[in-house]
Protein backbone atom coordinates (compact mmCIF):
# COMPACT_ATOMS: atom_id res chain seq x y z
CA UNK A 1 0.00 0.00 0.00
CA UNK A 2 2.45 2.30 0.69
CA UNK A 3 4.31 2.33 -2.68
CA UNK A 4 1.05 4.32 -3.74
CA UNK A 5 1.09 6.74 -0.76
CA UNK A 6 -2.20 4.99 0.87
CA UNK A 7 -2.15 4.05 4.51
CA UNK A 8 -3.51 0.90 5.41
CA UNK A 9 -3.87 1.55 9.06
CA UNK A 10 -6.10 4.26 8.17
CA UNK A 11 -8.22 2.61 6.41
CA UNK A 12 -8.62 -0.62 8.64
CA UNK A 13 -12.22 -0.72 9.83
CA UNK A 14 -12.83 2.43 8.37
CA UNK A 15 -16.69 3.06 7.57
CA UNK A 16 -17.23 4.34 3.91
CA UNK A 17 -19.86 5.28 1.96
CA UNK A 18 -20.00 5.00 -1.81
CA UNK A 19 -22.84 6.17 -4.17
CA UNK A 20 -22.51 4.51 -7.38
CA UNK A 21 -20.47 1.83 -6.53
CA UNK A 22 -22.36 -0.96 -8.85
CA UNK A 23 -20.69 0.46 -11.82
CA UNK A 24 -17.40 0.54 -13.52
CA UNK A 25 -15.27 2.63 -11.18
CA UNK A 26 -17.20 1.70 -8.60
CA UNK A 27 -16.62 -2.19 -8.54
CA UNK A 28 -12.93 -1.75 -8.44
CA UNK A 29 -13.34 0.70 -5.59
CA UNK A 30 -14.98 -2.12 -3.12
CA UNK A 31 -12.11 -4.03 -4.45
CA UNK A 32 -9.36 -1.77 -3.30
CA UNK A 33 -11.25 -0.94 -0.51
CA UNK A 34 -11.80 -4.24 0.59
CA UNK A 35 -7.74 -4.83 -0.05
CA UNK A 36 -7.47 -2.31 2.12
CA UNK A 37 -9.56 -3.22 5.33
CA UNK A 38 -12.28 -0.97 4.54
CA UNK A 39 -16.44 -1.47 6.08
CA UNK A 40 -18.03 -0.57 2.41
CA UNK A 41 -21.45 0.88 2.54
CA UNK A 42 -22.75 1.03 -1.45
CA UNK A 43 -25.57 3.15 -2.56
CA UNK A 44 -26.97 2.93 -5.77
CA UNK A 45 -29.18 1.67 -8.82
CA UNK A 46 -28.39 -2.09 -10.15
CA UNK A 47 -25.77 -2.49 -12.20
CA UNK A 48 -26.13 -0.47 -15.27
CA UNK A 49 -24.82 -2.92 -17.96
CA UNK A 50 -25.36 -6.61 -18.92
CA UNK A 51 -23.11 -8.03 -18.02
CA UNK A 52 -20.86 -5.90 -15.39
CA UNK A 53 -18.52 -6.29 -13.32
CA UNK A 54 -20.63 -5.80 -10.29
CA UNK A 55 -22.48 -8.60 -10.68
CA UNK A 56 -20.10 -11.20 -12.82
CA UNK A 57 -17.75 -10.86 -9.25
CA UNK A 58 -20.77 -11.00 -7.08
CA UNK A 59 -19.88 -7.95 -5.46
CA UNK A 60 -23.07 -7.59 -3.58
CA UNK A 61 -21.55 -10.04 -1.09
CA UNK A 62 -18.54 -7.82 -0.32
CA UNK A 63 -20.42 -4.56 0.62
CA UNK A 64 -23.23 -3.50 2.14
CA UNK A 65 -25.20 -3.32 -0.97
CA UNK A 66 -28.19 -0.88 -1.04
CA UNK A 67 -30.28 -0.44 -4.14
CA UNK A 68 -31.74 3.11 -4.53
CA UNK A 69 -31.62 6.47 -6.58
CA UNK A 70 -29.55 9.72 -5.20
CA UNK A 71 -32.12 11.53 -6.74
CA UNK A 72 -34.65 9.72 -3.55
CA UNK A 73 -33.01 12.69 -0.72
CA UNK A 74 -34.74 10.48 1.70
CA UNK A 75 -33.92 7.15 0.63
CA UNK A 76 -29.72 8.63 0.50
CA UNK A 77 -30.76 10.27 3.70
CA UNK A 78 -31.92 7.22 5.45
CA UNK A 79 -28.85 4.94 3.97
CA UNK A 80 -26.22 7.45 5.25
CA UNK A 81 -27.73 7.36 8.57
CA UNK A 82 -27.41 3.70 8.67
CA UNK A 83 -24.05 3.85 7.86
CA UNK A 84 -22.73 6.18 10.30
CA UNK A 85 -19.74 6.63 7.45
CA UNK A 86 -16.12 8.10 8.22
CA UNK A 87 -15.38 8.76 4.43
CA UNK A 88 -18.25 9.81 1.42
CA UNK A 89 -16.90 8.68 -2.32
CA UNK A 90 -19.71 10.40 -4.61
CA UNK A 91 -19.55 8.79 -7.47
CA UNK A 92 -22.94 8.02 -8.71
CA UNK A 93 -23.90 9.64 -12.20
CA UNK A 94 -25.40 9.58 -15.73
CA UNK A 95 -21.43 9.20 -17.13
CA UNK A 96 -22.02 8.96 -20.97
CA UNK A 97 -21.53 12.12 -23.14
CA UNK A 98 -23.55 10.58 -25.85
CA UNK A 99 -26.30 10.05 -23.41
CA UNK A 100 -26.60 12.89 -22.33
CA UNK A 101 -27.81 14.48 -25.65
CA UNK A 102 -30.39 12.03 -25.91
CA UNK A 103 -31.41 12.01 -21.83
CA UNK A 104 -30.35 15.94 -21.28
CA UNK A 105 -32.99 16.47 -18.30
CA UNK A 106 -32.30 12.93 -16.53
CA UNK A 107 -28.32 13.95 -16.70
CA UNK A 108 -29.16 17.16 -14.97
CA UNK A 109 -30.93 15.47 -12.56
CA UNK A 110 -28.73 12.77 -11.67
CA UNK A 111 -25.54 14.65 -12.10
CA UNK A 112 -26.49 18.00 -10.20
CA UNK A 113 -29.68 17.06 -8.10
CA UNK A 114 -28.19 14.20 -7.09
CA UNK A 115 -24.71 15.73 -5.96
CA UNK A 116 -26.85 18.19 -4.15
CA UNK A 117 -28.94 15.44 -2.21
CA UNK A 118 -25.41 14.17 -1.58
CA UNK A 119 -23.99 17.13 0.13
CA UNK A 120 -27.17 18.26 2.01
CA UNK A 121 -28.30 14.50 3.57
CA UNK A 122 -24.24 14.81 4.30
CA UNK A 123 -24.86 18.49 5.74
CA UNK A 124 -27.50 17.52 8.29
CA UNK A 125 -25.43 14.19 9.35
CA UNK A 126 -23.08 16.61 10.54
CA UNK A 127 -20.74 13.91 11.78
CA UNK A 128 -18.85 12.85 8.26
CA UNK A 129 -14.91 14.24 8.29
CA UNK A 130 -14.26 14.00 4.75
CA UNK A 131 -16.36 13.87 1.47
CA UNK A 132 -14.49 13.38 -2.00
CA UNK A 133 -16.96 13.98 -5.28
CA UNK A 134 -15.89 12.87 -8.39
CA UNK A 135 -16.64 14.70 -11.53
CA UNK A 136 -14.60 14.29 -14.33
CA UNK A 137 -11.87 16.46 -16.50
CA UNK A 138 -14.44 17.69 -19.02
CA UNK A 139 -15.47 20.06 -16.31
CA UNK A 140 -13.55 22.95 -17.80
CA UNK A 141 -14.21 25.13 -20.44
CA UNK A 142 -12.69 23.81 -23.75
CA UNK A 143 -11.07 26.92 -25.86
CA UNK A 144 -9.55 24.42 -28.07
CA UNK A 145 -5.76 25.54 -27.47
CA UNK A 146 -4.00 22.10 -26.41
CA UNK A 147 -3.07 23.07 -23.06
CA UNK A 148 -3.56 20.72 -20.08
CA UNK A 149 -6.35 22.66 -17.93
CA UNK A 150 -5.42 23.14 -14.70
CA UNK A 151 -7.52 23.36 -11.40
CA UNK A 152 -7.84 27.00 -11.27
CA UNK A 153 -9.12 27.11 -14.97
CA UNK A 154 -12.66 28.57 -15.74
CA UNK A 155 -15.21 25.76 -15.88
CA UNK A 156 -17.47 24.78 -18.80
CA UNK A 157 -18.86 22.46 -20.80
CA UNK A 158 -21.28 22.12 -24.03
CA UNK A 159 -22.66 19.22 -23.99
CA UNK A 160 -25.14 18.35 -21.30
CA UNK A 161 -22.83 15.43 -19.83
CA UNK A 162 -20.04 17.77 -18.57
CA UNK A 163 -22.33 21.07 -18.42
CA UNK A 164 -24.01 19.05 -15.80
CA UNK A 165 -20.50 18.18 -13.86
CA UNK A 166 -19.34 21.68 -14.26
CA UNK A 167 -22.77 22.54 -12.79
CA UNK A 168 -22.16 19.92 -9.66
CA UNK A 169 -18.49 21.97 -9.46
CA UNK A 170 -20.11 24.80 -8.36
CA UNK A 171 -22.71 23.57 -6.26
CA UNK A 172 -19.72 21.87 -4.08
CA UNK A 173 -18.25 24.49 -4.07
CA UNK A 174 -21.46 26.72 -2.75
CA UNK A 175 -21.91 23.94 -0.18
CA UNK A 176 -18.62 23.88 1.02
CA UNK A 177 -18.57 27.67 1.70
CA UNK A 178 -22.10 27.71 2.84
CA UNK A 179 -22.02 24.52 5.50
CA UNK A 180 -18.67 22.87 5.66
CA UNK A 181 -15.92 24.88 5.90
CA UNK A 182 -17.73 26.26 9.34
CA UNK A 183 -18.25 22.86 10.62
CA UNK A 184 -14.52 21.44 9.78
CA UNK A 185 -15.95 18.99 7.54
CA UNK A 186 -13.61 18.31 4.23
CA UNK A 187 -15.42 18.44 0.90
CA UNK A 188 -13.48 18.08 -2.22
CA UNK A 189 -13.66 17.40 -5.95
CA UNK A 190 -12.09 14.81 -7.94
CA UNK A 191 -11.88 15.22 -11.59
CA UNK A 192 -10.20 12.28 -13.56
CA UNK A 193 -9.32 11.31 -17.17
CA UNK A 194 -10.58 8.78 -19.42
CA UNK A 195 -10.20 6.18 -17.14
CA UNK A 196 -9.76 2.20 -18.65
CA UNK A 197 -9.75 -0.66 -16.96
CA UNK A 198 -11.36 -4.62 -17.59
CA UNK A 199 -15.10 -4.31 -16.74
CA UNK A 200 -16.60 -1.74 -18.14
CA UNK A 201 -19.17 -2.66 -20.65
CA UNK A 202 -20.43 0.55 -20.90
CA UNK A 203 -21.71 1.31 -24.71
CA UNK A 204 -20.41 4.33 -26.83
CA UNK A 205 -16.68 4.30 -24.83
CA UNK A 206 -13.96 3.15 -26.63
CA UNK A 207 -12.14 0.89 -25.21
CA UNK A 208 -15.71 -1.31 -24.48
CA UNK A 209 -16.67 -1.01 -27.48
CA UNK A 210 -13.23 -2.29 -29.31
CA UNK A 211 -13.41 -5.32 -26.85
CA UNK A 212 -17.00 -6.10 -28.22
CA UNK A 213 -15.82 -5.32 -31.57
CA UNK A 214 -12.56 -7.44 -31.42
CA UNK A 215 -14.62 -9.95 -29.56
CA UNK A 216 -17.25 -10.64 -33.01
CA UNK A 217 -14.23 -10.19 -35.65
CA UNK A 218 -16.06 -6.61 -36.33
CA UNK A 219 -13.51 -3.63 -37.45
CA UNK A 220 -13.96 -1.27 -34.55
CA UNK A 221 -15.86 1.98 -36.27
CA UNK A 222 -14.29 5.02 -35.06
CA UNK A 223 -16.05 8.73 -34.54
CA UNK A 224 -13.27 10.73 -34.37
CA UNK A 225 -9.27 8.86 -34.86
CA UNK A 226 -7.24 11.87 -34.00
CA UNK A 227 -9.20 13.40 -31.09
CA UNK A 228 -7.02 13.55 -27.72
CA UNK A 229 -7.20 12.58 -24.19
CA UNK A 230 -5.54 11.78 -21.03
CA UNK A 231 -6.19 8.34 -20.64
CA UNK A 232 -4.99 6.03 -17.53
CA UNK A 233 -5.93 2.74 -16.22
CA UNK A 234 -9.07 2.60 -13.43
CA UNK A 235 -6.66 2.17 -10.26
CA UNK A 236 -4.60 5.09 -10.56
CA UNK A 237 -7.60 7.94 -10.20
CA UNK A 238 -9.05 5.35 -7.41
CA UNK A 239 -5.95 5.60 -5.54
CA UNK A 240 -5.67 9.01 -6.15
CA UNK A 241 -9.48 9.33 -4.29
CA UNK A 242 -8.32 7.73 -1.57
CA UNK A 243 -5.22 9.32 -0.92
CA UNK A 244 -7.48 12.72 -0.69
CA UNK A 245 -9.93 11.41 1.75
CA UNK A 246 -6.93 10.43 4.12
CA UNK A 247 -5.58 13.77 3.70
CA UNK A 248 -8.78 15.63 3.87
CA UNK A 249 -10.01 13.67 6.77
CA UNK A 250 -6.96 14.89 8.45
CA UNK A 251 -7.29 18.39 7.25
CA UNK A 252 -10.64 20.22 6.10
CA UNK A 253 -8.81 22.96 4.34
CA UNK A 254 -7.81 20.80 1.40
CA UNK A 255 -11.30 21.19 0.31
CA UNK A 256 -11.12 22.20 -3.51
CA UNK A 257 -10.88 20.67 -7.07
CA UNK A 258 -8.33 18.43 -7.48
CA UNK A 259 -7.03 16.24 -10.82
CA UNK A 260 -6.12 12.84 -11.24
CA UNK A 261 -4.63 12.54 -14.83
CA UNK A 262 -1.73 11.13 -16.45
CA UNK A 263 1.37 13.00 -17.54
CA UNK A 264 0.32 15.12 -20.54
CA UNK A 265 3.09 13.51 -22.68
CA UNK A 266 0.88 10.22 -21.66
CA UNK A 267 -2.16 11.81 -23.71
CA UNK A 268 -2.96 10.01 -27.05
CA UNK A 269 -5.55 10.10 -29.65
CA UNK A 270 -8.38 7.72 -29.97
CA UNK A 271 -6.46 6.10 -32.75
CA UNK A 272 -3.43 5.36 -30.73
CA UNK A 273 -5.40 3.33 -28.19
CA UNK A 274 -6.97 1.41 -30.54
CA UNK A 275 -4.01 0.38 -32.59
CA UNK A 276 -2.27 -1.07 -28.99
CA UNK A 277 -5.18 -2.34 -27.81
CA UNK A 278 -5.66 -4.15 -31.29
CA UNK A 279 -1.90 -5.35 -31.45
CA UNK A 280 -1.75 -6.62 -27.73
CA UNK A 281 -5.19 -8.77 -28.53
CA UNK A 282 -4.43 -10.17 -31.82
CA UNK A 283 -6.83 -12.25 -33.59
CA UNK A 284 -6.82 -9.36 -36.73
CA UNK A 285 -8.10 -7.05 -34.52
CA UNK A 286 -8.83 -3.75 -36.31
CA UNK A 287 -10.49 -0.63 -36.75
CA UNK A 288 -11.93 1.58 -39.61
CA UNK A 289 -13.64 5.15 -39.55
CA UNK A 290 -16.92 5.80 -38.85
CA UNK A 291 -18.25 8.54 -41.52
CA UNK A 292 -21.77 9.32 -40.04
CA UNK A 293 -23.23 12.05 -38.16
CA UNK A 294 -21.93 12.67 -34.16
CA UNK A 295 -22.92 14.85 -31.61
CA UNK A 296 -20.24 17.33 -31.07
CA UNK A 297 -17.19 16.69 -28.79
CA UNK A 298 -13.83 18.56 -27.52
CA UNK A 299 -10.86 17.39 -30.10
CA UNK A 300 -8.44 18.21 -27.15
CA UNK A 301 -8.70 17.12 -23.32
CA UNK A 302 -5.67 17.01 -21.47
CA UNK A 303 -5.29 17.66 -17.22
CA UNK A 304 -2.60 19.27 -15.39
CA UNK A 305 -2.28 17.58 -12.45
CA UNK A 306 0.83 19.42 -10.70
CA UNK A 307 -1.31 19.96 -7.79
CA UNK A 308 -2.04 16.06 -6.65
CA UNK A 309 1.69 15.96 -7.35
CA UNK A 310 2.95 18.38 -5.26
CA UNK A 311 0.89 18.57 -2.07
CA UNK A 312 -0.54 14.41 -1.97
CA UNK A 313 2.62 13.11 -3.80
CA UNK A 314 0.03 11.11 -5.81
CA UNK A 315 1.08 10.11 -9.50
CA UNK A 316 0.06 7.62 -11.69
CA UNK A 317 2.28 3.89 -12.08
CA UNK A 318 0.98 3.04 -15.21
CA UNK A 319 2.16 4.27 -18.77
CA UNK A 320 -0.36 4.21 -21.52
CA UNK A 321 0.76 0.86 -22.92
CA UNK A 322 0.61 -1.11 -19.57
CA UNK A 323 -2.43 0.53 -18.90
CA UNK A 324 -3.98 -1.08 -21.98
CA UNK A 325 -2.04 -4.36 -21.91
CA UNK A 326 -3.64 -4.79 -18.01
CA UNK A 327 -7.08 -4.27 -19.48
CA UNK A 328 -6.58 -6.41 -22.38
CA UNK A 329 -5.57 -9.26 -19.76
CA UNK A 330 -9.00 -8.45 -17.72
CA UNK A 331 -11.12 -9.00 -20.86
CA UNK A 332 -9.03 -11.87 -22.46
CA UNK A 333 -9.62 -13.89 -18.92
CA UNK A 334 -13.58 -13.13 -18.60
CA UNK A 335 -13.29 -14.50 -23.06
CA UNK A 336 -11.76 -17.30 -21.46
CA UNK A 337 -13.42 -18.25 -18.81
CA UNK A 338 -11.05 -18.07 -15.76
CA UNK A 339 -12.09 -16.99 -11.92
CA UNK A 340 -12.56 -13.06 -12.46
CA UNK A 341 -13.00 -11.79 -8.74
CA UNK A 342 -9.58 -13.78 -7.99
CA UNK A 343 -7.95 -12.37 -11.43
CA UNK A 344 -8.85 -8.83 -10.65
CA UNK A 345 -7.85 -8.86 -6.74
CA UNK A 346 -4.48 -10.01 -8.48
CA UNK A 347 -4.30 -7.17 -10.65
CA UNK A 348 -4.64 -4.73 -7.37
CA UNK A 349 -2.36 -6.94 -5.46
CA UNK A 350 0.27 -6.38 -8.25
CA UNK A 351 -0.47 -2.64 -8.86
CA UNK A 352 -0.60 -1.56 -5.10
CA UNK A 353 2.86 -3.17 -4.79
Amino acid sequence: MEAVGLNRDFWRGRRVFVTGHTGFKGSWLILLLKALGAKIFGFARPAPTEPAMFTLLGLEAHCAHRVGDICDLAALEDALREARPDIVIHMAAQPLVRASYASPVETYAVNLMGTVNLLDASRRLETIPAIVAVTTDKVYENRATGKAYAEEDRLGGHDPYANSKACAELAIDAYRASYFSQARIGLASARAGNVIGGGDFAPDRLVPDAVRAFMQGRSLALRNPLFVRPWQHVLEPLCGYLLLAERLHADPDLGRGWNFGPAPEEDATVRSVVEILAEIWGDGASWRLDEGSHPREAAHLSLDSGRARAELAWRPRFRLAEALRQTAAWYLAWRDGRDMLRFSKEQINSYLS
